[in-house]
């Protein structure tokens, strides 16, 4: 399949309503360009997965989404309004439009578990106490996490833990957008096959638009509707597994068709991938 034919292939669906739309990115920290004439597009509802080498700029592309950092020019739009347009009103309301899960988690050290899902519901500064606990409750129950936990201190908690409390504060404002930077980064087999079952689980349940940076090829092909490749600068290709592996570019040839991506692929063929074709691309067969 050539490079234009994947790009093409961006809109899952004529009907679908772009949740975030990128023209013409160029992020530029001194005399280092990370990005150059950058777009895409996210449709509502997808589980839209990031890949890149080292130096990229997958993690920095997500921060700019989210409004944290600011790009050399270009356009962002989320939800329809573009969040770097210079006094943007509405980028608060955003912000509680989205949820985000870092890398190690980021609970607040001095809080215990059930204070770290409540900080944001207490930031809204309009609801009462009772309720504020009762979702929170709620938020740790939908990730998995017993009420017995509810006291500990980040200190005491195993990495599969943090994740998961880390989740339910991202949707503790009932989000509409999730943003995962390296999910299931650090986890054991078992604890991140069950994280991302529980990942599968709350985008439907919750109707969830994901945005997702990960290097796991496992978790790659398990979650995403579809995948977008950055590399020299750019976006260049974007599609669904079987699509992005088809394009004849050196990152893809070798991130996609080594051995790990074949095995991971195994696990999922036929459902998701088809192996045996990227494996016979692989050995030139």
């Amino acid at each position: 399949m050539s490079l234009i034919k994947c790009m093409e292939n961006q809109t899952t669906s004529s009907l679908a309503e772009p949740v975030i739309q990128i023209a013409h990115l160029r992020t530029q920290f001194g005399r280092t360009v990370i990005h150059d004439d950058l777009n895409l597009e996210i449709q509502r509802g997808e589980i839209f997965s990031i890949v890149g080498g080292s130096g990229s700029g997958k993690t920095v592309l997500m921060r700019q989404i989210l409004g944290l950092e600011t790009p050399k020019s270009g356009l962002i739009k989320v939800f329809g309004d573009d969040i770097h347009a210079p006094k943007q009103p509405h980028l608060e309301h955003l912000h509680r439009r989205s949820g985000m899960l870092f890398q190690h988690g980021a609970l607040y050290s001095a809080l215990n578990v059930i204070e770290n899902v409540a900080q944001p519901l207490r930031e809204l500064n309009s609801l009462p106490e009772s309720l504020i606990m009762d979702i929170a409750y709620l938020k740790l129950h939908m990730s998995g996490i017993g009420f017995e936990h509810a006291k500990k201190m980040p200190s005491d908690l195993s990495g599969g833990m943090i994740k998961r409390i880390a989740l339910a504060r991202a949707i503790a404002l009932d989000p509409e957008l999730l943003f995962l930077d390296e999910p299931t980064a650090g986890l054991d087999p078992d604890s991140s096959d069950s994280f991302v079952n529980l990942i599968q689980s709350l985008h439907q349940s919750l109707k969830l638009t994901v945005v997702m940076v990960t290097h796991d090829l496992d978790t790659l092909f398990a979650l995403s509707s579809r995948i977008g490749v950055i590399a020299d600068k750019r976006m260049i290709a974007v599609g669904n597994a079987h699509e992005v592996i088809q394009v004849q570019h050196p990152f893809i040839q070798t991130y996609f068709r080594g051995g790990r991506g074949i095995r991971a692929m195994e696990v999922l063929a036929p459902t998701n991938v088809d192996a045996k074709t990227v494996a016979g691309a692989h050995y030139g067969k």
